[in-house]
C-alpha cells in the first residue's frame, strides 16, 4: 500500500510541475495505472471499508456477555444460533476487549527512548543443555545495557541473592561501567515488597547497588517488554549459542559463553540498524558511571570450628587449616575462592573446586594427607545399594518400597547400612527368605527382620546350608609352602585321665 505522503508527492508532480505519468512513473518506481489512479483521488487515501463486515450493537453484546456470564465461546455460539451474526470468534473477543467487558484492560509498557547511559536490564530464565553426557538444568543470567547492546552472559546450578550479587559485580567490572538504572523484574532476590512502580528495593541490595553508582528498578507485572533487549538476548543464546556447541563442564560452558558475549557479540553488527556493540559502547562511556577500581566483591560469611584433623567445613568441601590449634575460624566465601581468617588475620586462601566435586579435602600442594577422616564427613551408600540389588530381583524390589518410605537422606543412608550389615551376618538364601517375608508385610524395621530370619531358624522352615570351600585348597601356593614346616607339638593340650577326673 502506498502512503499518504508518496500519494501527495505524485499528485503535485502532475499538477504543480506538469509532469508526465508515465514519468512519474519511472521515477517513482510505481505501476502507470496506479500513479492515473492516484491523479483520480487527487493523492488523496481512499477509504477502505470491508462490505461483509459485521456489525453487533453494543447493547446485544453487553446484554449476552451478562447472562453467559462473560464466557466468550458462549456468547460467540448464541450470535450464531439465536440472532445469525457469523462473526469471527477472535473479532468477538476483540470487541469484548475494547468494550473492557472483561474488566481487564491491558496496557503496553512504556516507551522509553534509548538514552546513552541510562540504562541497563538484568534477568534469568532455565535452559535444560546437555553437560558432558548429561541433560541439566542450568539458569543462564545476562547483563544487558539498552543502549549500546553489549552483554555479559554467565551460567549457574542455582541462582540466589548471592549468586545475582556475584553475577553483577562480575559483569560490571568486566566492562567497568554502570549504567543509572537496572531493569529488573519482580525478583525477591532484589525486591522487599509491591511491585512496578510501587516496588520496595531490600536494604541490602540498596546497599549494593549504591556501591556501583546505580538503581533498581522492577517493572510492572506481566510487562515483560519493558526489558525487550534483556529478553531478546535470551532468544539469541537459544538461536545462536547453543545450537552446535558442546559443553564438557560447567566452567567450559561459562567460559565458551564468556567469549561469545563479549568477544564475538559485541563485533557483530546489530540487525537493521546495523550498529555495532563495541563502538556504541565506546561513544556510551562518558555518559556511564565508571565503577571504582577498590569495590569489594560480595561473600558469605561463615563460622566454623577447626576440628580434630584440621579441617574446617564449607559448601560440601573440607578445608585444610595451618597450625594445629582448634581454634575458631572465619571463611569468606567469595564467587571464585574461599578465605579463612583467625582474630582479622588470614592463615589460607584456596580456590573453589570445580563444580560438581563434594565431600573433597583440600589442602595445599605438598602437605602430607592424613590417614584420618574429618568425623563429619559424608558417607554415601552408592556401593553398599548396588551390592543389595545384585544379589536378587526381590531385594532389588523391597529396596525400591523401603528407600520410599525413607526419603529423608540421613534415614535412607542409615537403613541401607544397617540392611547391608544384616545381609553380611545371614546366610544369603536365609536373607532373601527374610526379606521377602518383610516386603509381604511392609516391615522396614531392621530389628524386625532379624527377628524373622530367628523365627524361620528355631522354627525348622530353614535349613542352614554348609559352608561352602575350595577343594583344590592343597594346590595353593601358601599350603605348598607351608606342607615343609615342622609338626605342631600338641601334646601339652593332651589332658589326663587323672585331669578328666
Amino acid at each position: 500500500m502506498i502512503d499518504a505522503d508518496k500519494r501527495q508527492a505524485i499528485y503535485c508532480l502532475y499538477k504543480d510541475t506538469g509532469m508526465g505519468i508515465r514519468e512519474i512513473s519511472r521515477r517513482m518506481h510505481i505501476a502507470v495505472n496506479t500513479v492515473s489512479g492516484i491523479i483520480e483521488q487527487k493523492g488523496v487515501m481512499p477509504a477502505s471499508a470491508r462490505k461483509d463486515k459485521i456489525l453487533v450493537e453494543e447493547g446485544l453484546l453487553r446484554k449476552l456477555h451478562n447472562e453467559c456470564d462473560g464466557w466468550a465461546q458462549r456468547i460467540h455460539e448464541r450470535l450464531m444460533e439465536e440472532h445469525g451474526l457469523g462473526i469471527g470468534y477472535s473479532t468477538l473477543t476483540r470487541m469484548i476487549r475494547d468494550l473492557e467487558l472483561d474488566g481487564k484492560k491491558k496496557q503496553r509498557c512504556d516507551q522509553v527512548a534509548d538514552k546513552p547511559g541510562e540504562e541497563m536490564q538484568h534477568d534469568t530464565t532455565v535452559y535444560k543443555l546437555k553437560i558432558g553426557e548429561a541433560c541439566t538444568r542450568i539458569v543462564a543470567s545476562i547483563l544487558y545495557f539498552r543502549y549500546s547492546k553489549v552483554r555479559y552472559l554467565k551460567f549457574y546450578r542455582s541462582f540466589n541473592r548471592f549468586n545475582m550479587k556475584c553475577f553483577i559485580h562480575e559483569a560490571l567490572m568486566f566492562w567497568g561501567y554502570a549504567a543509572a538504572v537496572c531493569i529488573i523484574d519482580n525478583t525477591n532476590l532484589a525486591r522487599l515488597s509491591g511491585s512496578g512502580a510501587r516496588a520496595v528495593i531490600a536494604p541490602e541490595m540498596e546497599q549494593f547497588a549504591e556501591r556501583y553508582g546505580f538503581t533498581f528498578k522492577c517493572h510492572a507485572i506481566k510487562h515483560p517488554n519493558r526489558k525487550a533487549g534483556n529478553e531478546r538476548s535470551f532468544y539469541t543464546v537459544e538461536s545462536n549459542f547453543i545450537p552446535g556447541r558442546r559443553f564438557e563442564s560447567l566452567e567450559d560452558l561459562n567460559a565458551q559463553a564468556m567469549d561469545w558475549a563479549t568477544v564475538r557479540m559485541p563485533t557483530r553488527p546489530v540487525a537493521k540498524t546495523g550498529l555495532i556493540p563495541a563502538a556504541a559502547f565506546e561513544y556510551e562511556q562518558p555518559y556511564l558511571k565508571k565503577v571504582p577500581l577498590f569495590v569489594t566483591p560480595p561473600y558469605l560469611v561463615h563460622n566454623r570450628r577447626t576440628d580434630q584433623y584440621g579441617y574446617a567445613s564449607c559448601d560440601g568441601n573440607y578445608y585444610w587449616i595451618p597450625e594445629t590449634s582448634r581454634h575458631d575460624v572465619k571463611l569468606l566465601q567469595y564467587s571464585d575462592r574461599i578465605k579463612i581468617y583467625h582474630k582479622r588475620k588470614l592463615l589460607c586462601e584456596y580456590e573453589l573446586p570445580p563444580d560438581g566435586v563434594k565431600n573433597a579435602k583440600i589442602r595445599p600442594e605438598g602437605q602430607p594427607v592424613s590417614r584420618y577422616q574429618p568425623n563429619n564427613r559424608k558417607r554415601p551408600t552408592a556401593g553398599e545399594e548396588k551390592k543389595l540389588r545384585a544379589v536378587s530381583p526381590e531385594i532389588s524390589a523391597y529396596l525400591d518400597f523401603a528407600i520410599k518410605e525413607k526419603q529423608s537422606g540421613k534415614k535412607r543412608h542409615g537403613f541401607i547400612r544397617r540392611l547391608y550389615g544384616l545381609y553380611q551376618r545371614l546366610d544369603q538364601s536365609l536373607f532373601i527368605k527374610s526379606i521377602n517375608r518383610a516386603l509381604k508385610y511392609r516391615v522396614i524395621d531392621i530389628a524386625t527382620i532379624e527377628r524373622i530370619a530367628v523365627l524361620y531358624l528355631r522354627t525348622g522352615s530353614y535349613e542352614v546350608s554348609d559352608a561352602g570351600f575350595d577343594a583344590e585348597y592343597k594346590k595353593r601356593e601358601a599350603y605348598l609352602k607351608g606342607r615343609f614346616t615342622d609338626e605342631a607339638d600338641l601334646s601339652k593340650y593332651k589332658m589326663s585321665e587323672d585331669d578328666d577326673d
